[in-house]
Protein backbone atom coordinates (compact mmCIF):
# COMPACT_ATOMS: atom_id res chain seq x y z
CA UNK A 1 0.00 0.00 0.00
CA UNK A 2 1.22 3.17 -0.87
CA UNK A 3 0.37 6.63 0.34
CA UNK A 4 0.71 10.15 0.40
CA UNK A 5 -0.28 10.85 4.06
CA UNK A 6 2.99 10.64 6.07
CA UNK A 7 0.84 10.31 9.46
CA UNK A 8 0.85 6.09 9.77
CA UNK A 9 0.35 4.96 12.99
CA UNK A 10 0.49 1.28 13.33
CA UNK A 11 -1.47 -0.56 15.37
CA UNK A 12 -4.12 -3.53 17.03
CA UNK A 13 -7.82 -3.21 16.84
CA UNK A 14 -9.35 -3.25 20.46
CA UNK A 15 -12.98 -2.40 19.28
CA UNK A 16 -15.44 -2.28 16.29
CA UNK A 17 -18.79 -0.67 16.96
CA UNK A 18 -21.01 -0.39 14.50
CA UNK A 19 -23.47 1.89 14.09
CA UNK A 20 -26.88 2.55 11.94
CA UNK A 21 -24.58 4.69 9.23
CA UNK A 22 -20.96 4.23 10.55
CA UNK A 23 -18.32 2.04 12.19
CA UNK A 24 -16.17 3.42 15.09
CA UNK A 25 -12.67 1.59 15.51
CA UNK A 26 -10.24 2.02 18.30
CA UNK A 27 -6.93 1.13 17.14
CA UNK A 28 -4.27 0.69 20.38
CA UNK A 29 -0.82 2.43 18.78
CA UNK A 30 1.52 1.48 22.00
CA UNK A 31 -0.48 2.51 25.08
CA UNK A 32 -2.49 5.52 23.54
CA UNK A 33 -6.02 4.69 21.41
CA UNK A 34 -6.95 6.51 18.14
CA UNK A 35 -10.76 6.22 17.42
CA UNK A 36 -11.36 6.30 13.84
CA UNK A 37 -15.07 6.81 12.44
CA UNK A 38 -15.43 5.00 9.24
CA UNK A 39 -18.80 3.91 6.84
CA UNK A 40 -20.28 0.98 7.65
CA UNK A 41 -19.78 -0.59 4.24
CA UNK A 42 -15.95 1.02 4.38
CA UNK A 43 -15.59 -1.62 7.65
CA UNK A 44 -16.99 -4.46 6.07
CA UNK A 45 -14.94 -4.28 2.88
CA UNK A 46 -11.79 -4.32 5.73
CA UNK A 47 -13.42 -7.01 7.48
CA UNK A 48 -11.76 -5.53 10.99
CA UNK A 49 -12.55 -7.71 13.69
CA UNK A 50 -10.69 -7.08 17.63
CA UNK A 51 -6.86 -8.01 17.62
CA UNK A 52 -6.78 -7.33 13.78
CA UNK A 53 -2.94 -5.33 12.96
CA UNK A 54 -4.50 -1.93 11.47
CA UNK A 55 -3.39 0.76 10.87
CA UNK A 56 -4.79 4.99 11.53
CA UNK A 57 -3.84 6.96 8.82
CA UNK A 58 -4.05 10.82 9.14
CA UNK A 59 -4.10 13.43 6.14
CA UNK A 60 -5.35 16.66 7.44
CA UNK A 61 -4.94 20.31 6.06
CA UNK A 62 -5.28 21.42 9.53
CA UNK A 63 -4.47 21.32 13.02
CA UNK A 64 -6.53 22.33 16.03
CA UNK A 65 -5.24 22.89 19.49
CA UNK A 66 -7.32 23.93 22.55
CA UNK A 67 -6.08 24.23 26.32
CA UNK A 68 -8.62 24.21 29.40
Amino acid sequence: MKLSARNILAGKVTAVETGNVTTHVKIDIGGTVVTASITNEAAADLALKVGDEACAIIKASDVIVGKN
